[in-house]
């Protein structure tokens, strides 16, 4: 019962779409109708609203951060394992949330939330390595799966072996989502931040 509820409550939490939220509520249209479609931050930025997009980030972040607090706070009991299926759960929300025909987002933001809240030093990775590939390449979506791959191997080198299985999992998801943008990278083809339009 306790991971049925883990599972529904990070779910629920991760699914809350806020970057279509905030767009609607602040005027700037249906994100989904919006450049790539995509509920993202990314995307948010399309619509010329720096600060929805900021905005869009933080939440998104927090849903995975939060939900992996919730379980610590509640279910203290279930330790690692419990915290890493909130997490998990959140994020799978986030990228398949009920309430948008499970069209959702790509999961880096709420991965890299989670991340931060299952250990600090496996998230400072994560951006670390997001937002260095991102400054040097310009590349939005290369940034953020590399982030994603560098959390579980970040993990692994730091002795959270439950949180190395899980985060590789998500990681997985991740590539998953961006598989038109690796097919763009392999083309030569993928927009880089600032120089035309961005699919993350």
């Amino acid at each position: 019962m306790t991971i049925t509820l883990l599972i529904a409550a990070g779910y629920l939490l991760g699914s809350i779409p806020f970057g279509v939220i905030l767009t609607r509520m602040f005027g700037a249209g249906d994100l989904r109708q919006i450049g790539s479609g995509n509920i993202g931050a990314t995307n948010v930025l399309r619509t010329g609203r720096k600060g929805l997009a900021a905005a869009t980030l933080i939440l998104d972040g927090a849903k995975g951060a939060v939900a992996v607090l919730l379980a610590r706070h509640f279910f203290p009991d279930t330790g690692h394992h419990g915290a890493m299926v909130a997490g998990a759960a959140a994020m799978i929300g986030h990228c398949y949330p009920v309430w948008l025909k499970f069209r959702g987002g790509k999961g880096v933001a709420t991965l890299l939330g989670l991340s931060l809240a299952l250990a600090w030093p496996i998230g400072l990775v994560f951006a670390g390595v997001w937002l260095g590939t991102v400054l040097l390449l310009r590349i939005s979506s290369l940034g953020g799966m590399l982030g994603a791959v560098a959390a579980p191997l970040a993990a692994l080198a730091l002795g959270y072996r439950v949180y190395a299985i899980g985060l590789a999992g998500l990681a997985l998801i991740v590539l998953w989502r961006h598989r038109e943008n690796i097919a763009r990278l392999r083309a030569g083809t993928e927009p880089r931040v600032g120089a035309g339009k961005s699919t993350e």
